[in-house]
């Protein structure tokens, strides 16, 4: 199949998962909690419908093209880090600092992604941006937790700007035999992370009993764990078609980005608990703050992006 018709198919059966779980959440509500409030059908429909609002502003980004999925992270990454530097200790000093990560290098890292420089896309942030931030900083004279400070921006510009920016990166990516297909490695990633925080949830419900850990993520489990794993590992298996990977390669690969998505999402739930919150914010019903919806993507995106790049490109 073309392209086209390769997305057509994928986001064809993607509606037509959410319209059965909209249809079962609506037979829920109406058969069991009716006229009141009912916590987990309620937060279930909530999710439904984030996922409706996602799926289509993905879909819609890759219609659009290379541009469209560029824009449509560089905003994510803005969104992301806002809501990251609300929530951290910050003081006059850092203003400065600030200004460089949202209105330099979160804008000239999308601009190299644009321009294929993958030489200085791949150390700007970790290395000019890691050493520049301090410097600034240091200029406001301001030295009341200056370690805690600098290394809070350092950290919510590696996450939020550095590692999401590898999502659109894989459009970059010069793979033989699969020119011109490159979103699909996107759809794969997106596709196998995303439904294993859904399996995760599912199977966290059905069987969940040993804690991972009580005071990081009360409701993640060792059973929604391995469940949710495996479980989207055979989802990227089944999908290997669309990659360029062959069927184990392609459950292989699921599995590896799917462990890193999840200590994505346990290693920011740990921050998130250190300022005494449950999300970062409150800008998708259902899912909290942008960045409590692409935790996952911060930790597996630059991992498969590189084990494409390493493995797949000459």
């Amino acid at each position: 199949m073309s392209l086209n018709e390769t997305l057509i198919a994928l986001f064809g059966g993607i509606f037509a998962v959410l319209a059965v779980a909209s249809a079962i959440g609506a037979a829920l509500k109406y058969c069991l909690a009716p006229d009141v409030p009912h916590g987990v059908i309620d937060n279930l429909n909530a999710r439904i419908k984030a996922w409706w609002v996602m799926i289509l502003l993905i879909g819609g980004a890759i219609w659009m093209g290379k541009g469209g999925v560029i824009a449509l992270f560089a905003f994510i990454s803005f969104q992301s880090l806002r809501e990251f530097i609300s929530l951290t200790h910050t003081r006059g000093g850092d203003h400065r600092a600030l200004l460089w990560s949202f209105f330099f290098f979160l804008p000239l890292q999308y601009y190299l992604i644009a321009t294929d420089w993958y030489g200085l896309f791949s150390i700007l942030i970790p290395v000019y941006a890691f050493l520049l931030l301090p410097i600034s900083a240091s200029l406001g004279s301001d030295t009341t937790r200056f370690l805690e400070r600098a290394a809070k921006v350092q950290w919510g510009l590696m996450i939020c700007v550095y590692c999401l920016s590898h999502v659109p990166a894989l459009l970059t990516l010069e793979i033989p035999d699969y020119l011109g297909r490159n979103a699909l490695l996107i759809v794969f990633l997106i596709l196998t992370v995303q439904s294993s925080d859904v399996f995760q949830y599912v199977w966290g419900k059905l069987l969940g009993k040993r804690k991972i850990s009580a005071t990081i993520s009360p409701s993640k489990t060792l059973e929604g764990l391995v469940g949710g794993v495996l479980t989207s590992a055979a989802v990227g298996a089944a999908v290997w078609w669309i990659t360029p990977f062959n069927p184990w390669q392609a459950g292989l690969i699921a599995l590896t980005i799917n462990i890193m998505g999840f200590f994505g999402g346990f290693v920011l739930s740990a921050i998130k608990r250190d300022r005494g919150v449950k999300d970062w914010g409150a800008m998708i019903e259902g899912h909290g703050g942008m960045l409590d919806r692409v935790d996952s993507l911060s930790f597996s995106a630059p991992i498969f992006f590189h084990i494409v790049r390493y493995w797949w490109v000459p």
